[in-house]
């Protein structure tokens, strides 16, 4: 916690120091998405979804992974619980909707669906992309399953299973305009995940990193995929780090208070 208070005391300043926004693309990025204030008809139905599992008492055997390669623990825990501190939350939901219809990708990856809170929202925002998640946990996932076909959510395929063999094989079978990593909060495994992942770039992928501030050794790892050749701009947002690859652009890194 007192890292995590660091951090956006930190943030907040960079943020507060960000030059004006010269670059034409950031630029209608914030305009047009972050900032895009109007209701979607979308909206209501991710709130439904999200209110249906943080009303739902019914309690689940979890199994919670490490570098995606061991189960460390099992716990019996209500849906409720899970849904509302590992879930996302309702303004981040929707933002990352938002994203997805800005953006209009055809193909998205998800690494850790949990009880699909992230995925739905990208799901309702648009029905014409399709997604792809990864969990690792069966009855998470399996969970996750039974709410998007009660919610007619028709354009989300869930793969479970060890992501150290899922992640791999999914990315030599498929190309991604999008990747969100949601998976595993720690720095090796984030590392990790990330170069698998760089053999699917194109022009126009986009990678969305959460928590990047949620530890130390997540701060070194956005550090380190901010550094990397192939990446030219990103976008810190404190709790997502947003990352494109486009060819001929500026190396540029912006710090962004959504």
């Amino acid at each position: 916690m007192i890292f995590q208070f660091k951090s956006y005391i930190k943030f907040l300043v960079k943020s507060g120091l960000q030059p004006g926004i010269h670059s034409p693309f950031i630029y209608g990025l914030i305009n047009q998405c972050f900032k895009d204030k109007t209701k979607k008809e979308w909206y209501k139905q991710f709130e439904n979804y999200r209110d249906s599992l943080l009303k739902n008492p019914t309690t689940i055997s979890t199994e919670d992974f490490g570098a995606g390669s061991k189960s460390l623990q099992k716990n019996n825990r209500k849906i409720s619980k899970i849904a509302k501190k590992a879930g996302i939350t309702l303004k981040r939901g929707q933002l990352l909707g938002r994203i997805i219809a800005y953006f209009n990708p055809k193909e998205v990856l998800e690494i850790g669906t949990s009880v699909g809170l992230a995925t739905s929202a990208m799901g309702f925002a648009n029905s014409s992309t399709h997604i792809t998640s990864l969990e690792g946990c069966t009855s998470t996932a399996n969970l996750a399953k039974e709410y998007f076909n009660k919610f007619e959510l028709n354009n989300i395929n869930i793969i479970i299973g060890n992501f150290d063999t899922t992640l791999t094989d999914v990315i030599k079978q498929n190309a991604f305009d999008l990747i969100y990593f949601d998976g595993n909060h720690k720095k090796e495994a984030t590392i990790h995940y990330f170069e698998q992942c760089l053999s699917n770039v194109h022009n126009d992928s986009i990678f969305i990193f959460d928590d990047i501030n949620w530890s130390k050794g997540m701060k070194e790892a956005w550090l380190y995929i901010k550094q990397h050749p192939k990446v030219t701009v990103t976008v810190d947002t404190y709790f997502w780090g947003i990352v494109f690859f486009r060819k001929g652009q500026v190396k540029q890194h912006f710090t962004i208070k959504v």
